[in-house]
Protein backbone atom coordinates (compact mmCIF):
# COMPACT_ATOMS: atom_id res chain seq x y z
CA UNK A 1 0.00 0.00 0.00
CA UNK A 2 1.24 3.43 -0.78
CA UNK A 3 0.61 6.42 1.75
CA UNK A 4 1.61 9.98 1.13
CA UNK A 5 1.46 12.20 4.26
CA UNK A 6 0.89 16.04 3.56
CA UNK A 7 2.31 17.63 7.35
CA UNK A 8 3.53 20.52 8.17
CA UNK A 9 5.13 19.21 11.22
CA UNK A 10 7.85 17.00 10.41
CA UNK A 11 8.21 15.35 13.46
CA UNK A 12 4.61 14.52 13.68
CA UNK A 13 4.92 13.27 9.84
CA UNK A 14 7.87 11.37 10.62
CA UNK A 15 5.94 9.28 13.84
CA UNK A 16 3.41 8.41 11.05
CA UNK A 17 5.55 7.59 8.69
CA UNK A 18 7.35 5.40 10.83
CA UNK A 19 4.31 3.27 12.15
CA UNK A 20 2.89 3.14 8.61
CA UNK A 21 6.22 1.06 7.40
CA UNK A 22 6.87 -0.91 10.32
CA UNK A 23 2.79 -1.64 9.34
CA UNK A 24 4.46 -2.26 5.83
CA UNK A 25 3.36 0.40 3.96
CA UNK A 26 5.01 2.78 1.46
CA UNK A 27 5.30 6.00 2.74
CA UNK A 28 6.01 9.14 1.50
CA UNK A 29 5.90 12.77 3.82
CA UNK A 30 5.54 16.11 2.10
CA UNK A 31 5.23 19.05 3.87
CA UNK A 32 3.08 21.60 1.40
CA UNK A 33 1.08 21.81 -1.71
CA UNK A 34 3.25 22.06 -4.14
CA UNK A 35 5.25 18.87 -3.01
CA UNK A 36 2.25 17.14 -2.37
CA UNK A 37 1.41 17.56 -5.90
CA UNK A 38 4.31 16.04 -7.62
CA UNK A 39 4.08 13.26 -5.94
CA UNK A 40 0.29 13.02 -6.78
CA UNK A 41 1.60 13.51 -10.23
CA UNK A 42 4.28 10.63 -10.33
CA UNK A 43 3.37 7.97 -8.06
CA UNK A 44 0.26 5.73 -7.37
CA UNK A 45 -1.33 6.78 -4.27
CA UNK A 46 -3.77 4.26 -1.96
CA UNK A 47 -4.58 6.56 1.08
CA UNK A 48 -3.49 10.65 1.62
CA UNK A 49 -2.89 11.65 5.38
CA UNK A 50 -3.99 15.58 4.84
CA UNK A 51 -3.35 18.07 7.98
CA UNK A 52 -6.10 20.53 7.25
CA UNK A 53 -3.35 22.76 8.40
CA UNK A 54 -0.30 23.32 6.49
CA UNK A 55 2.64 25.63 6.40
CA UNK A 56 2.26 26.32 2.53
CA UNK A 57 -0.55 25.75 0.21
CA UNK A 58 -4.04 24.60 0.67
CA UNK A 59 -5.47 21.33 1.66
CA UNK A 60 -8.66 20.96 0.08
CA UNK A 61 -6.84 22.07 -3.08
CA UNK A 62 -4.56 19.05 -2.36
CA UNK A 63 -7.62 16.92 -1.91
CA UNK A 64 -9.72 18.31 -5.03
CA UNK A 65 -6.28 17.50 -7.44
CA UNK A 66 -5.73 14.07 -5.65
CA UNK A 67 -9.71 13.27 -6.80
CA UNK A 68 -8.97 14.12 -10.14
CA UNK A 69 -5.50 12.59 -10.48
CA UNK A 70 -6.07 9.58 -8.15
CA UNK A 71 -9.41 9.44 -7.91
CA UNK A 72 -9.06 6.04 -6.33
CA UNK A 73 -7.38 7.22 -3.22
CA UNK A 74 -9.01 7.98 -0.46
CA UNK A 75 -7.77 11.02 2.15
CA UNK A 76 -7.89 10.90 6.06
CA UNK A 77 -7.92 14.58 6.97
CA UNK A 78 -6.39 15.63 10.24
CA UNK A 79 -6.29 18.33 12.37
CA UNK A 80 -5.52 19.98 16.06
CA UNK A 81 -7.70 22.39 15.26
CA UNK A 82 -11.60 23.25 15.41
CA UNK A 83 -12.24 23.54 11.54
CA UNK A 84 -14.51 21.11 10.28
CA UNK A 85 -15.35 19.44 13.67
CA UNK A 86 -19.19 19.22 12.59
CA UNK A 87 -18.38 16.65 9.83
CA UNK A 88 -18.78 19.67 7.04
CA UNK A 89 -15.12 18.33 6.01
CA UNK A 90 -17.25 15.39 3.43
CA UNK A 91 -19.31 18.16 2.15
CA UNK A 92 -16.23 19.90 1.01
CA UNK A 93 -14.08 16.64 -0.03
CA UNK A 94 -15.83 14.24 -2.42
CA UNK A 95 -12.33 11.06 -1.39
CA UNK A 96 -12.53 12.43 2.33
CA UNK A 97 -13.30 8.83 4.17
CA UNK A 98 -12.23 10.16 7.50
CA UNK A 99 -11.68 13.25 10.08
CA UNK A 100 -9.23 12.94 13.01
CA UNK A 101 -7.32 14.87 15.68
CA UNK A 102 -3.81 14.96 15.07
CA UNK A 103 -3.34 13.39 18.57
CA UNK A 104 -4.90 10.08 17.61
CA UNK A 105 -2.32 7.22 18.13
CA UNK A 106 -0.04 6.24 15.22
CA UNK A 107 -1.57 2.88 15.62
CA UNK A 108 -5.17 3.72 15.28
CA UNK A 109 -4.19 6.07 12.48
CA UNK A 110 -2.12 2.59 11.18
CA UNK A 111 -5.55 1.08 11.49
CA UNK A 112 -7.63 3.65 9.23
CA UNK A 113 -4.91 3.34 6.56
CA UNK A 114 -5.24 -0.22 6.35
CA UNK A 115 -9.21 -0.27 6.33
CA UNK A 116 -9.38 3.08 3.53
CA UNK A 117 -6.70 1.62 1.88
CA UNK A 118 -8.18 -1.86 0.58
CA UNK A 119 -9.73 -1.61 -2.82
CA UNK A 120 -13.17 -1.11 -3.08
CA UNK A 121 -15.85 -3.31 -4.57
CA UNK A 122 -16.77 -1.98 -7.98
CA UNK A 123 -13.19 0.15 -9.14
CA UNK A 124 -12.77 3.52 -8.22
CA UNK A 125 -16.47 4.05 -7.36
CA UNK A 126 -16.99 5.47 -4.14
CA UNK A 127 -18.08 3.20 -0.96
CA UNK A 128 -21.72 2.75 -0.99
CA UNK A 129 -22.15 2.57 -4.85
CA UNK A 130 -22.66 6.17 -5.30
CA UNK A 131 -21.84 7.46 -8.81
Amino acid sequence: MKVLIVESETDLGRLWQRHLERQGARVTLVGDQDSAIEVLRAEEINVIILDLVIAEGSPLAIADYASYRRPEARVIFVTNTTFFSDGSIFQHSANACAFLRSGTPPEDLAAMVEHFGQPRPGGDRPAGGET
